[in-house]
């Protein structure tokens, strides 16, 4: 074999590895979401790869969303059918198993995408694929999720069972449990008034009003503390609630913390 020949053609070789056979990371479970919800859909896309023997043995794609619903993979078809309403091909859950399934075949998030978003590389899959190629990059490039007390992964939705008789709003929660530990925690509600959004973007849009009168703030600021006080004790149960339902365990937050009892329902189905 001439001699120039067989040297091209180790480095080809080579390369194929680099692009193909490496993952950097180690052994793991890893997480990464989007750091805003998406302002046309109110989506906000989440990640989770595990890492086998330095290389991608699954990728999980997932979504939640900032209307008050459960996850994207927990109402597809019936609430989040893009077949119907986006005139897709395919359920959004079959497209996006498409897209994980190249992920692992090729150990690479190395795409080709076009303008929109979207890539003509992976057949079955014609919805927008650019963001969970980022977040695969960047769950690999943060440190994996140490383990937690929970034995079940996976999207934990609770709400309310009726509507509050004073405020016409029905609380949830939906919570994001990875390697058995919380990652993520939405505290949210839905109105009786079918005119209005969700609570959390009534309130950004400055629609839900209890920023007048919260010497702490707007309901969504002192939400997001109460959602980072549970995932900092990762069992809701440890914050104490006081009789009238606030509590004095968060600082930032004065409000009634039903996000608190919800979150507890909730994780029952993680243990």
């Amino acid at each position: 074999m001439n001699r120039k020949l067989a040297i091209a053609l180790v480095l080809v070789v080579g390369l194929a590895d680099i692009a193909f056979g490496q993952v950097k990371a180690k052994d793991g479970i890893y997480f990464a979401q989007d750091s805003e919800y998406a302002k046309d859909s109110g989506w906000k896309e989440q990640v989770i790869v595990t890492v086998k023997g330095g290389k991608i043995a699954t990728v999980l794609w997932n979504g939640v969303s900032n209307t008050g619903v459960a996850d994207r993979l927990s109402i597809v078809p019936g609430g989040y059918d893009i077949v119907k309403y986006g005139k897709a091909k395919a359920d959004w859950n079959v497209q996006a198993k498409a897209v994980q399934d190249y992920i692992v075949k090729n150990q690479s998030t190395n795409v080709a995408l076009k303008a929109n978003g979207t890539t003509d590389a992976i057949s079955g899959a014609t919805i927008h694929v650019k963001d969970v190629f980022g977040l695969v990059d960047k769950a690999l490039a943060s440190a994996p999720v140490k383990k937690g007390i929970y034995s079940k992964d996976g999207w934990y939705f609770k709400e309310q069972a009726d509507f509050d008789k004073n405020s016409g709003w029905k609380d949830s929660v939906l919570i994001t449990v990875v390697n058995g530990t919380v990652v993520d925690v939405i505290w949210n509600g839905v109105s009786k008034d079918k005119t209005k959004k969700s609570k959390l973007v009534e309130d950004l849009a400055g629609k839900y009003g209890m920023e007048k009168a919260a010497k702490k703030g707007a309901w969504n600021v002192q939400a997001k503390a109460v959602e980072d006080a549970i995932v900092k004790a990762q069992d809701p149960s440890k914050i104490a609630i006081k009789a009238d339902g606030t509590t004095d365990a968060i600082s930032g937050a004065t409000l009634h913390v039903t996000a608190v009892g919800l979150a507890i329902e909730a994780l029952k189905a993680a243990k």
